[in-house]
């Protein structure tokens, strides 16, 4: 069946009118899966990282850092969907703070840096379908953000899902959208020369690009590791944190044994006999921020070079059709990651980063902290913190909390301050009061079948 699978996918994304490198690259994969490549990477044929270098140690000059700022691109991941917190439209769309949307503080950021060394610095947003319209709608309102002879977008691209049994392209009649998936972030390379922004941006002198996700808004453009990418001739450059024990679950680089080049392994990629090891934080103690820094000149060239394949690990993801629906037909998605092209830059580096740059909002657990008083915004879009060591621990009851609507009806007056917290535990149907102090380490707990309504101005120890 695989022959017949491949040509009706081919034929299905030819006809809703998909690029000829997204069809290749799509190709690519489904034949890697037909040969029974699951893209697992063994603990046997990898060891740990050595000394990385450190942000706060890398060259300040201030020419060099703004001549490399000069020639850089900021490029955001921008087609999620609050789909997990119950939200249709762009999550990054979502007030998180200050009655600030994502975009909006994004788009802040980018003038003020702008502003403070003189460059041109573009935002570029890797779209979807779903996202294009709203988002732009949001950056329009920024006036000059926009520069000329460049796209203030281009969009991922879309694959079919894949029956399990028999790896033909999935129906859906009930919604047709659903039978269709994005091919993972790795699509990132695939589009952005399906869309020709790649061209573009290196005819207007641009040579780097900062790439990140929009829901994590301490992925600034940092001039010093621009000036470092410069300097050092870096293709490839990955900003890692300290994995600690929340992290056991997240992806780690490595070195591969065979040919001493950096990897990133996700826990997709992960045999269940490593497992121990995978989440063995003294052992593998980097993860990836996914703040990426790329040359973009190198990338053309790998791009052309490999008639647009560049060949990153593939991700097998296996889920139902309608993942609402358990009872849908099991479908297999074929992903890569954008941070596992670390291993296909011949020389690529990382660069050990202040968790202060890693603050994605995955959950109404995240929103809560955002919201709260442990951040403060400045005119310049930059979020400070005032909470003294690692930011407070927060575990709201998903029954009561996960859907926005919900979490957004239990805190009808405000987040409670979380400045003097250490951890929040929430169990059960609990409504917040405007004023709430947490100070220390709490845990709230509701009668089953009843609703507790912390009253205005308490003080929880």
């Amino acid at each position: 069946m695989g022959e017949v699978g491949l040509r009706q996918a081919q034929e299905k994304m030819r006809a809703a009118g998909a690029a000829d490198v997204a069809i290749r690259v799509f190709t690519h994969y489904y034949r890697l899966l037909e040969s029974g490549q699951q893209g697992k990477i063994r603990e046997e044929d990898i060891e740990p990282v050595g000394e990385l270098p450190h942000l706060d140690h890398l060259d300040t000059d201030p020419d060099a850092m703004r001549a490399a700022l000069a020639e850089t691109v900021v490029i955001k991941l921008n087609g999620g969907l609050g789909t997990s917190m119950g939200v249709t439209g762009p999550k990054s769309a979502l007030p998180v703070k200050d009655g600030l949307s994502f975009l909006d503080i994004i788009a802040r950021q980018i003038l003020s840096t702008r502003r403070k060394y003189g460059v041109r610095l573009p935002l570029v947003l890797m779209n979807s379908f779903r996202t294009k319209e709203e988002s732009l709608q949001i950056l329009g309102e920024y006036e000059g953000l926009a520069i000329d002879g460049l796209p203030l977008d281009f969009q991922q691209n879309m694959e079919p899902k894949l029956l399990a049994d028999d790896l033909t392209p999935a129906e859906w009649d009930a919604d047709p959208e659903l039978a269709w998936c994005p091919p993972g972030h790795g699509d990132l390379f695939t589009a952005l020369v399906a869309s020709g922004t790649l061209d573009a941006l290196r005819e207007h002198g641009f040579r780097h690009a900062f790439i990140s996700n929009a829901d994590n808004l301490g992925a600034t453009p940092d001039p010093r590791i621009a000036a470092w990418m410069a300097e050092h001739t870096v293709p490839f450059g990955m900003e890692v944190c300290r994995r600690t024990r929340s992290d056991r679950k997240g992806g780690h680089v490595a070195v591969r044994k065979s040919d001493g080049r950096l990897i990133l392994r996700d826990s997709a990629q992960v045999a269940d006999e490593d497992t121990q090891y995978f989440q063995d934080i003294t052992r593998h103690k980097m993860f990836n921020t996914n703040n990426l820094w790329i040359d973009l000149d190198r990338l053309a060239e790998l791009m052309d070079g490999h008639d647009g394949v560049l060949g990153l690990p593939i991700i097998v993801n296996r889920k139902t059709v309608d993942p609402a629906d358990p009872s849908s037909p099991k479908v297999i998605q074929l992903e890569t990651g954008m941070g596992t092209a670390i291993e296909t830059f011949e020389g690529s580096q990382a660069v050990i980063v202040d968790r202060s740059r890693f603050k994605p909002v995955k959950t109404t657990n995240d929103l809560l902290v955002l919201r709260s008083d442990v951040y403060e915004l400045d005119e310049a879009g930059d979020l400070t913190t005032t909470h003294e060591g690692d930011e407070p621990y927060v575990d709201l009851d998903p029954d009561y909390f996960k859907i926005l609507a919900d979490f957004e009806a239990r805190f009808a007056a405000g987040p409670p301050s979380l400045v003097a917290a250490d951890r929040l535990a929430v169990h059960g149907d609990v409504a917040f009061g405007k004023d709430v102090v947490v100070v220390g380490d709490v845990e709230v707990t509701a009668s089953p079948g009843e609703r507790l309504v912390i009253a205005d101005g308490t003080e929880l120890r």
